[in-house]
């Protein structure tokens, strides 16, 4: 299923096409975000499975890789060919490389984040549905200076694929924190995280602008898991001891600040991180594991459908059609 609003948004001027000041991600942060984290998340899979104890085998992150770039051809390709225009990957090694660092970055996150023992068939439809999910779950929030439609997914391409596998193969799970220090001790233990930290604190003031996002998420975290302690008489130690794991730290900020599929205003920015913790908090009370990816799938979808139908309703009611501009004000989805 592809969510698209093509048909409800007549060709605009070029003018539309200009995005905001508030959001030069795409215009002229995004290759130079896209290259950092792909060459952060490359050293740390490698020093992973080399020496930190990644728990899946060497092949894993392999299979990954290549159902992410496979999809992701064939998905440009097949959407080049429906809209008459060339494939993005085309011309050059460079065009080639820059395109697939998106699915390079989905690829090595859901080889690392989930663990499926010997079924490498698990892994390789996480990665699959996780690149897919770009071209089955986009909206079109305005159009380009040729008049063409500019398309945007709204889910997080690994967090969905990580979601679907674990509602789809009962046997598959997250790979458990430890393995990410297992072989460390000491100052070590304390050090690979500030690197984490530090490193994502860079990518995010730098490149995205999700600083906000993050302060108000861990924020959120802790206050959910204050009233879920005030609810049950637990200690509150026990309700934030999540946040203490490597892969809780990841998801901040490498997974929920994804500037494709966050708002980029401050206010939206909060919005969204309270939102996320918010069903988290009720996840956990339904008994519910895995709630922080199941979470951001459910935050980003409903972001997917407000987008899809505030732009429905200006349509009826007779209004203009929504330049870009409008569509990040009005959903604060950019």
């Amino acid at each position: 299923m592809s969510i698209t609003l093509t048909r409800d948004l007549p060709v605009r001027s070029s003018a539309a096409a200009i995005a905001p000041v508030q959001d030069r991600w795409y215009s002229e942060k995004r290759l130079g975000g896209l290259s950092r984290f792909a060459f952060a998340i490359t050293v740390l899979n490698l020093l992973g499975h080399a020496f930190l104890g990644f728990e899946q085998s060497w092949l894993t992150p392999f299979v990954a890789l290549a159902a992410a770039y496979g999809t992701e051809l064939v998905g440009e390709t097949v959407d080049a060919r429906l809209n008459h225009r060339a494939t993005r990957y085309a011309g050059s090694l460079t065009s080639l490389i820059k395109f697939l660092l998106p699915a390079h970055i989905s690829g090595l996150a859901v080889g690392m984040l989930l663990y499926a023992a010997e079924n490498t068939v698990a892994i390789a439809f996480a990665a699959s549905a996780a690149m897919a999910s770009k071209y089955a779950f986009r909206v079109a929030s305005a159009v380009d200076r040729d008049g063409q439609p500019i398309f945007r997914h709204f889910l997080n391409p690994s967090n969905f694929g990580i979601t679907v596998t674990l509602l789809l193969f009962p046997t598959v799970g997250i790979a458990p924190p430890y393995q990410f220090t297992e072989n460390t001790s000491g100052i070590v233990d304390w050090i690979l995280p500030l690197i984490i930290v530090c490193s994502g604190s860079y990518l995010n003031i730098k490149a995205t602008g999700r600083i906000p996002l993050i302060v108000a998420w861990l924020l959120a975290f802790v206050s959910q898991a204050a009233v879920r302690s005030l609810l049950h008489g637990s200690a509150l130690v026990a309700s934030c001891l999540p946040m203490t794991g490597f892969a809780f730290i990841l998801f901040t900020f490498y997974m929920i600040t994804d500037p494709a599929t966050s708002p980029s205003r401050t206010s939206t920015q909060i919005s969204f991180a309270v939102a996320v913790a918010g069903f988290y908090g009720v996840l956990m009370e339904l008994h519910v594991v895995f709630g922080l990816f199941y979470a951001l799938t459910i935050v980003t979808a409903g972001r997917g459908i407000g987008l899809l139908l505030t732009a429905r309703s200006r349509r009826d009611a007779g209004g203009l059609p929504l330049r870009r501009s409008e569509v990040a004000a009005s959903t604060g989805i950019r």
